[in-house]
């Protein structure tokens, strides 16, 4: 038998098939026609039999075309039948072990649930999942939202704020500063100054205040026989003879020292005065300026108000601050101890007023082979090591006014979450902390102690109770809270160089309210020596003269505080007033 492979068409115009080809004959002599059926099919489709000739057509005379033609048809209904079939018989097997009930108990009956399939719990599963990203998103939107709205905020109430010192029309100014340039300095000075000369005289610390606690807290008692000394670098009797026996070219104190090397850290604005005079500089600061109280949630998010007559505004807790950190770095001394004495006696107490133990070191750093500095530096306490070696103490107060706007109530969480209370505080005041570390580092304290102060009530913002008492060792808690040494003495040693190319006369460093810059000014030489005329008074002043009546008041206000504790509100008013005039 031979095989017939058909006839080929021959194209004698070109290559390949001809235009018009002669169809086929198939086998049985029957010639191929062009209307052969295609069904297209995706790759997702099942693929069944090409060609069915084992159907057998109901008519063949009447449908021949139509029987020919389904011979190529697989998507009949018995193939879609046959799926279904197959499909109805397929079903998914859960290998999750039935939920185990308690059989016992008066609720075992109704416990019983009947259990989800699985292709049905896949469903609920996925659901929920899509709920969760949808919630997330929305919560995603909600506080980028929020985020702007407060940064908009914020922005436009430091555009509101107004500089520390007002900017006359007569001042030019000579150098714009940003706080990033300040981050990338750095300077290696020797840790070990000179110390040219100690005064004053200090009392030892009373260490049963580290054992105090929220449960056992003590109420904070006010020394208003004990005066609080602020002299500036300019007014102090021993910096001037310093000066004039030429032992240093630059002149300044640890609070200003301190303002100058966490300068990165503020947030509001603050002004420190330079004085050229000669070869030689001199940093102090105006009188009733910024320097002289503590500020309370400067670096916390949401701002505090302006209005002084609120208590929890951003003037009254700088005050109340202040009275509550001079009140407290007397009452954890030993009442009635042995007083360490020094070289001299306190430069700026005369002979009728009790001044507050305060340990004054003159200290001398070298910053290079034409240029050294002097500051004093204060100590509060001394205090003896395990071994008996006596120690130097810095003593400083964190104050909490209202815990529904700081987050954290102390007195719930200062005896089981101390780290998470000290977080808060470092976030929320995180220049006040820098600052009082810079002091300690400066002044060669052994240990800082930190105390942690509450309001009696959050209304009564002049009672107020001692919860406990922390040490740190000023370099350790310096490595905490991320306050590199070198860069401090960085932004020193750039702040006198660039003073030192000006020539003699005054000037003013200011830090812009509104943006991270600090800006120097040059100023007339007799700038600000008659703030009392220009400017209104500070508040010690104005309520010196009610001295009295405010003792009278504080009398009243403890009685009140006695008979009625569980009362949440006092008088507002009285309390600043006496607040003020306490921290006077």
């Amino acid at each position: 038998m031979v095989f017939d492979v058909g006839v080929v068409p021959f194209n004698p115009d070109g290559w390949g098939p001809p235009e018009n080809p002669a169809a086929p004959p198939l086998l049985g002599g029957a010639v191929a026609t062009a209307s052969i059926p295609f069904a297209p099919f995706s790759r997702s489709d099942k693929l069944g039999r090409i060609a069915d000739w084992t159907r057998n057509p109901g008519h063949p005379g009447a449908h021949a075309a139509a029987s020919r033609d389904s011979i190529f048809d697989f998507t009949s209904t018995d193939d879609s039948l046959a799926a279904a079939a197959e499909d109805s018989s397929f079903s998914l097997v859960d290998a999750k072990p039935p939920p185990r009930h308690p059989r016992f108990g008066p609720k075992w009956r109704f416990n019983q649930r009947p259990q989800l399939p699985q292709r049905r719990d896949e469903e609920v599963e996925a659901k929920r999942r899509e709920a969760e990203k949808e919630r997330a998103r929305r919560e995603r939107h909600y506080q980028n939202h929020r985020s702007h709205h407060h940064q908009g905020f914020r922005g436009n109430q430091a555009s509101q704020a107004k500089p520390s010192v007002d900017i006359q029309p007569d001042w030019t100014m000579l150098e714009q500063i940003p706080f990033a340039n300040f981050t990338k300095l750095s300077f290696a000075v020797n840790d070990q100054p000179e110390d040219l000369l100690v005064c004053g005289a200090v009392e030892s610390y009373d260490r049963t205040y580290d054992r105090v606690n929220p449960k056992t807290q003590r109420r904070l008692e006010r020394f208003k026989n004990r005066h609080f000394f602020k002299i500036t670098t300019t007014d102090d009797p021993i910096i001037r003879r310093l000066a004039e026996e030429d032992k240093a070219t630059v002149f300044a104190t640890d609070a200003i020292l301190a303002a100058l090397m966490c300068t990165p850290r503020s947030s509001l604005s603050w002004d420190i005065v330079v004085q050229r005079v000669g070869n030689k500089l001199f940093f102090h600061k105006r009188d009733g300026g910024q320097l002289d109280l503590l500020t309370v949630n400067e670096t916390a998010q949401e701002q505090l108000p302006e209005n002084k007559d609120d208590i929890n505004s951003a003037h009254s807790l700088a005050v109340e601050a202040t009275y509550i950190n001079q009140n407290f770095s007397q009452q954890v001394l030993v009442r009635d101890g042995e007083k360490v004495t020094f070289d001299e006696p306190n430069p700026f107490a005369t002979e009728n007023e009790e001044a507050a133990p305060v340990c004054y070191r003159y200290r001398r750093w070298k910053l290079d082979d034409n240029i050294s500095i002097i500051a004093r530096c204060e100590v509060h306490a001394a205090g003896a090591d395990p071994s008996g070696a006596r120690q130097f103490l810095t003593l400083n107060a964190l104050n909490e006014f209202d815990p529904k706007i700081t987050g954290v109530d102390w007195k719930q969480k200062l005896e089981s979450q101390r780290g998470a209370v000290l977080a808060t505080e470092l976030k929320n005041n995180a220049n006040k902390l820098a600052r009082w570390t810079a002091q300690a580092l400066l002044s060669g304290a052994d240990m800082m102690k930190l105390g942690y102060v509450s309001r009696v009530q959050p209304r009564d913002h002049f009672n107020h109770s001692i919860l406990t008492v922390m040490g740190y060792k000023p370099r350790d808690f310096a490595a905490q809270i991320n306050l590199n040494t070198a860069n401090m003495w960085g932004i020193v040693k750039s702040l006198v160089d660039i003073c030192m190319k000006f020539e003699e006369g005054k000037y003013v460093l200011v830090k812009d309210p509104a943006k991270p810059q600090l800006r120097i000014y040059q100023v007339p030489n007799d700038a600000f020596e008659n703030d009392y005329v220009e400017e209104p008074l500070p508040e010690e002043e104005q309520v010196r003269p009610a001295t009295d009546d405010v003792d009278a008041t504080a009398e009243e206000m403890d009685a009140a505080a006695e008979a009625e504790a569980n009362k949440a509100t006092t008088q507002g008013g009285e309390g600043e007033k006496s607040a003020e005039a306490a921290a006077a």
